[in-house]
């Protein structure tokens, strides 16, 4: 595959989506909540949030509740994006 290890997106997915988006969204390759994404991508969960909110509008993510726990995880779209 085409991404490293560190998830660093491809120039052209992050030109699209910008960078932080573009990092998301490779992460998304299994469900994650928004705290473990903070954590992973150091970043605050509330930057995370909104660029999850931005993602899943557009489609490319889709969100399901577990309890108290929201899980994020690409969409079929999301994923064709990233192939």
């Amino acid at each position: 595959m085409w991404h490293t290890s560190d998830t660093t997106p491809p120039s052209a997915l992050a030109d699209l989506l910008g960078r932080t988006r573009a990092r998301v969204l490779l992460h998304l390759d299994e469900p994650r909540s928004t705290t473990d994404l903070a954590r992973r991508l150091a970043l605050s969960p509330g930057t995370v949030s909104q660029h999850l909110g931005v993602l899943n509008r557009a489609g490319l993510v889709s969100r399901a509740r577990y309890g108290h726990t929201v899980l994020y995880l690409r969409s079929r779209l999301g994923d064709q994006l990233v192939a």
